[in-house]
């Protein structure tokens, strides 16, 4: 089990450091897609099924489509493609390590003497209570992310219509 999640982890963690230094936007959106599988291989590792199925059917299968339509709809002789990597790849692998450096020091750190152990969820918590909460208390936030997308989309689409 925690070998499972030490691959996925790291395959994470490497899919997200391609999408911050790839350059060309086709290629960081792949790498972004296989970083959400990767979560959601961790989330079902971990036993949270409902997330890890939330992970692909939502951001991978709905988000992502959206993203890879929207840089179809990019300029297809942009600079941005003779180029492997971006300028910014150094920084952002400096930064990674700085990071990664920082969550080790962290984990390595003994607990706390006083610390209190975490809550564990009740076993009786299923995809009923999960819907009835989310349709209560999260849907506003769901249904603003999606016109959010939508607004990204339709401002691309216009900017594209307008160069031509």
């Amino acid at each position: 089990m925690r070998a499972i999640v030490g691959v996925f982890g790291l395959a994470a963690f490497l899919f997200a450091v391609l999408v911050v230094v790839v350059r060309q936007p086709m290629r960081a959106a792949l790498a972004l897609i296989a970083h959400m599988i990767c979560l959601a291989a961790l989330f079902a590792a971990l036993g949270v099924h409902i997330v890890a199925l939330f992970q692909v059917l939502i951001y991978v299968g709905a988000v992502m489509v959206l993203m890879i339509y929207t840089i179809m709809l990019l300029d297809d002789h942009d600079t941005a493609y003779e180029h492997l990597f971006s300028r910014w790849s150094l920084p952002g692998l400096v930064g990674a390590a700085v990071v990664v450096a920082a969550l080790g020091g962290l984990f390595m750190a003994a607990a706390p003497a006083g610390a209190v152990a975490p809550a564990t969820v009740s076993a009786h918590f299923g995809f009923f209570d999960f819907s009835l909460e989310f349709m209560t208390r999260y849907w506003f936030h769901f249904e603003l992310a999606t016109v959010l997308l939508t607004i990204g989309a339709i401002a691309a689409w216009s900017i594209m219509s307008q160069r031509r």
